[in-house]
């Protein structure tokens, strides 16, 4: 079937569905392959639920209500990628090594003060997300915010081909997925692959000027900059104030990394011409969730939890707020950082090295790469699992402390709560 029948067919569907478990009436289904399961095994189900049609790639399992492809995979993008060109509205795409999500929802609360916008959901940023994401849009959608996730070189282009952004925004580069990338320089690689796309198409980028490097690789490029001057940084002892020229704006963001976020954020608005008290309205009303930047109070105790991810780069930022953080008795629980590949037992030991030179607080941390640190100081305590972190601190006694919790998401230290 060729893609533009394909698109009709999707057209006069509830919507794209890749989940038996999440069937709606009338989806269309697509029978994606996994290294676990294979979609296409679940086509009669998926029928039986309630879906309108069934996309599969493997003849077996055709029938009256199936659709045969050749990739199931490559449909689903091909699809993706025509449905953008069809409703011919506006992208901003963006990517980064760390603050992607916060700095998409920041935008999104921005902008959808004046437009109709739908934005990646969660971090739905991958070779599926962005696909999903687009095809989330209709008629109605004025405006698209595409986050873009990549651990290897050529996802991110890849990723452009089929959202074909119009504007574009890199956070940062940093020490993530270095397992993938190979190194520092990979990262900015591979992250830059949204600034070829934008350059060779003649788009706009938004660029943070503090930040020598991306004012180097964008300096041939149509841009919109913004900096500590045009955005200025008033307090990020708590939660992170900013002024924009005659306001100031005060966020319910906590660390001083997500000044950088919500820079952005401000300046993309003030292109589109929204005004400076919507903008204000907008942060001010956005409350961070899925334990990204959370500030909790919970039995006497203050809890910075940002127990989504990690990498070296930024639990050393992490690191560096909670140093200049106002509050007492203060106590540190983080977790093992994943995928940093070669550079793994450096970056934990190097983790280790600054707590050693900067005794916050006690410091409990917890993963197998932890564990295999040197040189602790005696209030550096590490664990090998979860559960022998688990043994240790329910037996100790915390009065009225300031925590810090912190590590890659396949840790889940936000189990931590329930200790406290």
């Amino acid at each position: 079937m060729d893609i533009e029948k394909l698109h009709q067919e999707f057209l006069d569907s509830s919507g794209i569905c890749t989940d038996t478990r999440k069937i709606t009436k009338n989806c269309l289904f697509i029978a994606l392959k996994g290294d676990n399961f294979n979609g296409n095994t679940f086509a009669k189900e998926a029928l039986k639920r309630g879906a309108y049609k069934v996309v599969i790639d493997e003849n077996e399992h055709q029938s009256n209500q199936t659709i045969l492809v050749e990739n199931c995979l490559k449909a689903l993008q091909q699809l993706a990628a025509f449905h953008r060109k069809h409703l011919n509205l506006l992208i901003l795409s963006l990517t980064g090594s760390n603050g992607k999500t916060t700095t998409k929802e920041l935008i999104n609360v921005v902008l959808s003060t004046k437009f109709k916008t739908v934005a990646t959901k969660g971090n739905l940023n991958n070779h599926i997300g962005v696909p999903l994401t687009l095809l989330s849009m209709t008629s109605e959608t004025e405006f698209g915010i595409v986050e873009m996730g990549a651990n290897h070189l050529h996802e991110i282009e890849n990723l452009c081909e089929i959202a074909q952004p119009d504007y574009g925004y890199i956070t940062n580069f940093g020490k993530a997925h270095l397992e993938g990338f190979g190194s520092l320089e990979g990262v900015v690689k591979g992250k830059s692959e949204l600034y070829n796309y934008l350059e060779n198409h003649s788009k706009t980028v938004f660029v943070n000027g503090n930040d020598t490097k991306q004012l180097e690789l964008t300096k041939k490029m149509d841009r919109v900059v913004f900096n500590d001057t045009t955005i200025q940084l008033i307090d990020a002892s708590n939660e992170v104030k900013v002024k924009f020229r005659n306001t100031e704006i005060q966020s319910k963001l906590v660390g001083l990394y997500n000044y950088a976020n919500i820079a952005a954020a401000i300046a993309i608005g003030d292109y589109f011409n929204i005004s400076e008290k919507q903008i204000k309205t907008a942060i001010e009303s956005y409350i961070p969730q899925n334990n990204r930047s959370q500030r909790i109070e919970k039995s006497g105790h203050t809890i910075l939890l940002d127990a989504y991810n990690a990498n070296p780069t930024s639990m050393m930022a992490a690191l560096e707020n909670f140093k200049q953080a106002k509050g007492d008795r203060k106590v540190l629980i983080l977790g093992d950082m994943f995928e940093v590949g070669t550079e793994t037992e450096k970056e934990h030991q190097l983790i280790v090295d600054y707590l050693e030179n900067n005794p916050l607080g006690n410091a409990y941390l917890v993963g197998s790469n932890f564990n295999k640190t040197k040189d602790q100081g005696n209030h550096i305590y590490t664990f090998k699992s979860f559960d022998d972190f688990k043994k240790q601190f329910s037996t100790e006694v915390f009065e009225n402390c300031f925590f810090l919790i912190k590590g890659s998401r396949g840790m889940a230290l936000e189990r931590v709560l329930d200790l406290l």
